[in-house]
């Protein structure tokens, strides 16, 4: 098996782990979780490598097939939405950037026997999983931000942790960027509607460590060393590819990107946001750059092939979400696959396309606000989406759970969750930090002028 060192990729400046929401270290001006939640890593991205570290194949991360074989690095495999396994992840390197050190909670807040919650790294500290359910009960509450229900499955997760143990939880900015996690904690520390957890594209986690509390979670075994730092201050969750969406009701079947261009796609082309700002944007860009003949770094073709969408009219220049999918205004969406596929729930006329010539993939990161006001319930949220249960709530949702491969292994994957999988045929990308930090200087200075 052989793997190709890839310049380009999807990851915003900002490592796309920032999620495709719009992601802080990102270009300026991520977009909104709103529907898309700028789920680009400049908001929220895929799981970019360290510098000079891309790589290029089937399987860029010793990637497992949902079916149970493993997937060869071969130039060309057809696989069903492979699961982005993060077993070669080592050789990305992320926790070597060099992180600045976790500052000191101020919380005080304790759990039964007399435990700082605040404090707690790991089940042990509270005597057992009964004794943090206690400890998260007594506080009675739970902040998150910028989780829009219908990204990765989230709506379902909060209403599921709710029922399991009674803690009511308040969701801020559903369509807020990574960027505004941060901005929103640092605004709020202290007070008792701060954010309690994260969930950030990479560029925007690495750069606000210092932020986050560490925790190891009980399932913390099935969790690749490669997929967070060694002591819990960071954790890789889920994963995705970047995606077409499209109402085959309203629009012919895309089978190449170049469709786009025709004109029965005039006036019904939608991007998950401002690639400047938002890092679902910034990966479309990097995908369609990708398919175009260039690279997830170099994206000149990327931004030349929507400069051409808009001169054809078919650019539509608004943010989608699943009322404009629903009603028909945003026929075709460039976004996350996981925010894409489970919109045929809704709408049965809803496909999800993933090019072959342009398969972009990453990952996006969990941590916990290291002043967070509920401590206790911030742990229990991170065991709860660790635990199998969260992990299949997130493949429900068309993302791959940073378990995939030990829960496949175990007999526990959800088979209805992994069935319905959009198909993913080529090789997978994964861009490294210089790809998407001159992929976001590029569109820094080229994108406005271009696209408007």
């Amino acid at each position: 098996m052989t793997t190709d060192h890839v310049r380009d990729f999807t990851r915003p400046s900002n490592h796309l782990l920032t999620r495709p929401r719009a992601h802080p270290p990102y270009p300026p001006g991520e977009p909104t979780r709103s529907g898309t939640r700028d789920r680009i890593e400049i908001r929220r991205g895929l799981g970019g490598h360290a510098a000079g570290q891309g790589w290029e194949g089937s399987s860029p991360w010793s990637f497992g097939s949902p079916h149970g074989w493993k997937v060869p690095r071969v130039r060309s495999t057809s696989i069903r939405y492979a699961a982005l396994s993060v077993a070669a992840l080592a050789a990305v390197g992320i926790a070597a950037c060099s992180p600045p050190p976790s500052s000191t909670s101020t919380s005080t807040t304790a759990a039964g026997g007399g435990v700082n919650a605040a404090k707690a790294t790991s089940l042990a500290d509270f005597g057992g999983m009964d004794g943090l359910v206690a400890a998260a009960k007594k506080e009675g509450a739970l902040n998150v931000i910028a989780l829009p229900p219908d990204w990765a499955n989230y709506g379902e997760a909060i209403k599921g942790f709710t029922a399991k143990y009674g803690i009511p939880i308040t969701s801020d900015q559903p369509d807020g960027s990574s960027a505004d996690e941060i901005s929103t904690a640092q605004r709020l520390k202290g007070q008792s509607k701060a954010p309690d957890v994260f969930d950030l594209g990479s560029a925007v986690a690495m750069a606000n460590t210092g932020m986050f509390a560490p925790y190891q979670v009980a399932t913390w075994k099935d969790i690749p060393d490669n997929a967070k730092d060694p002591k819990g201050v960071w954790v890789y969750d889920y994963a995705g590819y970047m995606s077409v969406g499209y109402d085959s009701a309203k629009v012919p079947a895309p089978t190449a990107l170049a469709d786009l261009l025709k004109a029965e796609y005039k006036g019904k082309v939608a991007l998950n946001g401002d690639p400047t700002k938002a890092g679902a944007a910034f990966a479309g860009v990097q995908m369609v750059s990708i398919g175009q003949g260039g690279t997830a770094a170099d994206i000149a073709k990327g931004v030349d092939f929507f400069k051409s969408l808009k001169d054809a009219g078919n650019f539509l220049p608004l943010d989608p979400n699943e009322a404009s999918v629903l009603s028909g205004q945003t026929p075709v969406v460039i976004d996350w696959a996981y925010n894409n596929a489970p919109l045929a729930k809704k709408l049965p006329t809803w496909k999800t396309w993933i090019p072959d010539n342009a398969v972009l993939a990453g990952y996006y990161i969990q941590a916990i606000n290291v002043d967070a006001p509920h401590p206790a319930a911030a742990r229990l949220w991170q065991e709860y989406l660790y635990s199998d249960e969260g992990q299949n709530i997130w493949l429900k949702g068309a993302a791959f759970p940073v378990r995939y491969d030990a829960m496949k292994a175990a007999g526990k994957i959800d088979a209805a969750a992994q069935a319905a999988l959009p198909a993913v045929n080529g090789k997978v990308v994964i861009p490294t930090t210089a790809d998407n930090d001159a992929a976001k200087a590029y569109l820094a200075a080229n994108w406005t002028k271009a696209v408007g």
